[in-house]
């Protein structure tokens, strides 16, 4: 049995942490994985084969992300959760039980393949956007950019900070925004965002609007000027990986 009122505990008092933004609306668990070699198509297959439990449990289907190049994982599945603290309760269990027997779905068989074909994996719970809009984002999505990042001690709120300035210039440029979700607890990273686009020619289109204009928008985001973006957020963090890849429907 889980030790369920210990880990709650501990989750409920990690989520006081700057970076977590509590008035967020939305909370995930967010699982990175790289597949053991050869298996990465079958591990695919199992996890798209487990979606319909979630569904049968009155959960949001989850989304999972396949990557291209960058990091050095293969998948990101990112589960909608109400809460922590419900997710590891007796009742989230009971029903994740009973979805199991109305789908006939065999979770101990799955867990036994996963054990097999991930050579690697890392956990990580956080603060979002809504449901709804994720939804939104990846029903018309087909490819994405996710940076994952490593605050320095004591930065944790500037790089939040930093995300929505960049946010408020991608806006000012016509540019696609990036959803921001911080850490509640889990693995060392502190922040993700992801930026969702119709396929690669669309992430790497140039931006319609002059230089001078994006210096423009620049400063209004409160950046020094549009070449300090990058030096701004390098002055915040200790990590930072990049992965580009495609959406799994």
């Amino acid at each position: 049995m889980k030790p369920w009122s210990t880990f709650v505990l501990l989750t409920t008092s990690l989520g006081a942490l700057p970076l977590a933004a509590q008035s967020e609306a939305g909370t995930y668990q967010a699982v990175t994985m790289r597949a053991a070699p050869g298996h990465l198509l079958d591990l695919i297959a199992a996890l798209k084969a487990r979606m319909p439990v979630y569904l049968a449990a009155g959960e949001p289907k989850p989304v999972l992300l396949r990557h291209a190049q960058g990091d050095q994982w293969d998948l990101l599945l990112l589960v909608p959760i109400e809460s922590i603290a419900e997710h590891f309760s007796r009742e989230y269990a009971g029903r994740w039980q009973a979805a199991l027997t109305r789908t006939g779905f065999d979770d101990g068989q799955f867990e036994r393949q996963l054990d097999q074909w991930i050579s690697w994996r890392e956990e990580l719970y956080v603060n979002g956007p809504s449901v709804t809009a994720l939804e939104s984002a990846v029903a018309s999505a087909g490819y994405f950019h996710l940076e994952i990042f490593q605050a320095l001690a004591g930065k944790r709120d500037s790089l939040r900070r930093e995300r929505e300035m960049e946010n408020d210039f991608l806006v000012r440029i016509n540019r696609p925004t990036n959803f921001i979700f911080g850490k509640i607890t889990g693995s060392a990273w502190d922040a993700f965002t992801i930026g969702f686009y119709r396929d690669l020619q669309h992430y790497a289109e140039p931006s319609s609007v002059t230089a001078d204009a994006e210096e423009v928008a620049a400063k209004a985001a409160g950046f020094e000027s549009r070449g300090h973006l990058g030096p701004y957020l390098r002055q915040l963090i200790g990590s930072h990986h990049d992965t580009l890849g495609s959406v799994v429907k």
